[in-house]
């Protein structure tokens, strides 16, 4: 196979235009292709004029070394490297020891996944419950009020993910191909085959319930089980050395190879991990606001005279701000043409994250404006930033008015330090409901000074992201896991042997990529252990 790289089309091409383009490069009849398959797609707006796409192709030809020999100065066409993954072993025939899983988000999944299909019949534990059941159950607090604190955005089948914009890009280095195989399986599953190209790719929520689903399916087939409504609450440790899990059944397994696959709202888990005796210390987070603006505004803005063109869809953006006190702002899980949902697991909580469907066609875009914080600004060991987590949300929760509605501001008026007492141009789609407030209080001083700054700022990039109309609603806490369950470069908790933490929720990953990535990279020290012990 050849890559042809820096194929530049229009967005209205039709799709012969594709292999003709290849073959005028190569100076060949497209006929002669036995194979063409898009690698990389991008859309370039550095031209002036209609964008376009520039697209790298994968094809197969009969004369391979010749076209080599004869673009030997181009750096265009180059041989395809090898991005296939390579499992790291296999389970022997007299394999007894079975390993587990706690938690079955993106992490959990693909750890399980990555276990089964080597052979080793994983057993997964997952707090809540199947990905079907717990939407109906998120749908309960989002259109009656009503929180089951097992079952909800941030606990069950899925992960919090599943409630997200299935964003499926992430900027760690992966020279083992994990990322390629995580894409790759879930194209298996039902995801459309797009997303092993587009550069930035994604899902939505609907199409990631069946495809979770069908994941589950999959290691269930290949031996593993997958135990719902099973939340841990102990480890048996025997000097430093993991001997099994404790559920809240009250039931006791004996197990001595445990994936912790925590998602970052497991709060009482972490407790329990510590009062074990479980090494873990506080980590960087991020926290802040949901920002809303007509996803038009936005629209124009990136695309400017392009902007409703059908190929371009919703745009996107990313924006940073270094502020005057040291502090960084930054948008976070920007959802194009989506909502502001509840994704609170506690009672008396507020709590707000963003979701897209794949169509990306509500009217509003949304995004975190959130700020850095680190555990110098809330000492008291590994559990203060759960801490201070807790005292926002129940802070937000009475600004709302303690139904789970989100307190909200217009953004004119938060930088005129007055309350809103209604809604203009902009409707918040936060359900079940945002409530006209002053969210000063919603926040640390430094934290609402720094987001005071940057949005001035930000209006300079994109015109009229500081509008009096658009809404800030309150308030965004679990960007990442506060906490970080720290292991070793064997992958296994630093103190104890044979817990093996993984993913976002034990501090190593941040995003469904990168988690799922993380899930296979720890099932594989799994097996290394149990295959060399």
């Amino acid at each position: 196979m050849l890559r042809v790289s820096e194929i530049r089309l229009p967005l209205d091409h039709p799709p012969e235009a594709l292999s003709a383009a290849v073959a005028a490069r190569l100076g060949l009849d497209s006929t002669v292709f036995d194979h063409l398959s898009v690698h990389k797609r991008s859309v370039d707006f550095r031209h002036h004029g209609m964008p376009s796409y520039i697209y790298s192709v994968d094809v197969a030809l009969a004369d391979e070394q010749g076209l080599l020999a004869r673009f030997a100065d181009d750096y265009r066409l180059q041989p395809t490297p090898e991005m296939r993954y390579r499992s790291v072993g296999r389970a022997p025939a007299n394999f007894t020891q079975r390993p587990v899983v706690v938690g079955f988000g993106p992490a959990g999944i693909f750890a399980a996944l990555t276990l089964a299909q080597a052979g080793f019949r994983p057993i997964v534990f997952e707090r809540g419950k199947t990905v079907r059941e717990r939407t109906r159950d998120t749908w309960g607090l989002w259109r009656k009020k009503v929180l089951d604190p097992e079952s909800n955005v941030q606990f069950g089948e899925g992960g919090a993910g599943t409630f997200s914009d299935g964003k499926l890009y992430s900027q760690i280095r992966d020279p083992k191909h994990y990322g390629r195989k995580v894409l790759e399986e879930l194209v298996n599953a039902g995801a459309p085959p797009e997303i092993l190209y587009v550069s930035k790719p994604h899902i939505g929520t609907f199409r990631l319930v069946g495809m979770v689903e069908r994941l589950r399916g999959q290691i269930q087939q290949l031996g593993g089980e997958v135990l719902f409504q099973q939340r841990l609450t102990g480890l048996l440790i025997e000097a430093g050395e993991l001997r099994g899990v404790r559920l809240a059944s009250g039931e006791e397994l004996p197990a001595e190879n445990v994936i912790l696959a925590l998602g970052h709202s497991a709060r009482d888990t972490f407790e329990q991990l510590l009062a074990a005796g479980v090494f873990m210390e506080a980590k960087p987070f991020s926290i802040g606001f949901r920002i809303e603006h007509p996803q038009s505004l936005i629209d124009q803005a990136r695309f400017g005279p392009h902007a409703g063109h059908p190929r371009l869809g919703a745009a996107d953006y990313k924006l940073v701000h270094h502020c005057r006190n040291g502090r960084a702002v930054y948008s976070f899980c920007m959802c194009p043409g989506g909502s502001v949902v509840a994704a609170t697991s506690e009672a008396g909580r507020v709590v707000t994250n963003g979701m897209s469907q794949y169509s990306r066609n509500e009217r509003n875009a949304n995004a975190g404006i959130v700020v850095g914080i680190s555990p110098a600004d809330y000492p008291g060991g590994p559990l203060a930033g759960i801490a201070l987590q807790r005292q926002l949300e129940t802070t937000a929760f009475e600004l709302g008015g303690g139904t789970y509605e989100a307190p909200g501001q217009r953004v004119g008026d938060f930088l005129a330090e007055r309350p809103s007492s209604a809604w203009g141009s902009v409707l918040p789609s936060y359900l079940p409901g945002v409530r006209p407030t002053n969210l000063t209080r919603a926040l640390p001083d430094y934290v609402i000074a720094a987001i005071r700054e940057a949005l001035p700022a930000f209006d300079r990039q994109i015109k009229g992201f500081a509008s009096d109309d658009a809404v800030l609603t309150g308030v965004e806490t679990r960007t990442s896991s506060p906490v970080r369950i720290t292991r070793g470069a064997d992958g296994q908790s630093v103190n104890v042997r044979g817990l093996f933490p993984a993913g976002e929720g034990a501090g190593y990953a941040g995003g469904i990529l990168s988690a799922a990535v993380d899930g296979i990279r720890i099932a594989e020290a799994v097996i290394d252990r149990l295959l060399h012990r």
